[in-house]
């Protein structure tokens, strides 16, 4: 009996070289493998990801063959309608309902922050229940890494003057910290906390009590930003 070959291990800079795409579009397409079928990773290198070569090309080979797949269309709801995690997955296309949640536990940054977030439960044993409107969900669907969709593009709302001498325990939102960071708009700011490009700030020092958006110390940001200037 022959034996069992060791698969060729890739990782994201090689699958963008090799497709002509970009590294931040194959983590938005691995982040979306629930719907995609993208393959799952098979080992890791440091930091790096491995896949199967075999399986990365098997499944850019289907794709090509199929151009005209006709994309999933969400049904038609009010725009300012509020939907749970579950019910934006589902609405979104996921077959896992529980895939919204995940993007906020696993990837934070990749999906946007909920438009309202209910207060339940009794005081001795409260929970959080987060809602996003429909067009939340739309613009984000229209705008994601790897989404395909380019024909309409918006200017990015310019970032705050935010000075580096104040306090540093003052808490920041995430455009104030896109802004100490560098960054040229929010979205790569939050592009690259999803791909864990900014470690520090995995860490939240605050969650605001309206609507749950994520504050961290002016501290914590220039640390992170010092960090990336010694790369």
């Amino acid at each position: 009996m022959a034996a069992r070959s060791t698969p060729q291990l890739v990782e994201t800079a090689e699958i963008a070289a090799e497709h002509g795409l970009t590294p931040a579009r194959i983590s938005a397409l691995y982040l979306e493998r629930e719907t995609n079928g993208f393959p799952e990773i098979v080992g890791r290198r440091g930091r790096a990801r491995q896949w199967d070569k075999n399986e990365v090309d098997k499944w850019f080979t289907q794709r090509r063959k199929a151009p005209r797949l006709q994309q999933y269309k969400p049904p038609t709801l009010h725009p300012d309608e509020l939907l749970t995690g579950a019910q934006a997955s589902r609405f979104l296309g996921y077959k896992n309902p529980q895939q919204v949640n995940t993007y906020l536990r696993d990837h934070p940054g990749y999906f946007p922050e909920p438009d309202v977030v209910e207060e339940l439960g009794t005081p001795e044993r409260p929970y959080r229940r987060p809602k996003w409107r429909v067009q939340t969900l739309l613009d984000w669907k229209d705008t994601r890494p790897g989404s395909g969709k380019r024909s309409v593009k918006r200017a990015a709302p310019a970032l705050p003057d935010v000075p580096i001498d104040g306090d540093p325990d003052e808490l920041l939102g995430a455009s104030q910290a896109a802004a100490l960071l560098g960054f040229k708009s929010l979205n790569s700011f939050s592009s690259s906390l999803g791909q864990g490009n900014l470690p520090l700030l995995k860490t939240v020092d605050a969650v605001s009590e309206k609507g749950g958006r994520r504050r961290w110390t002016r501290r914590r940001i220039l640390e992170q930003a010092a960090q990336r200037k010694a790369k």
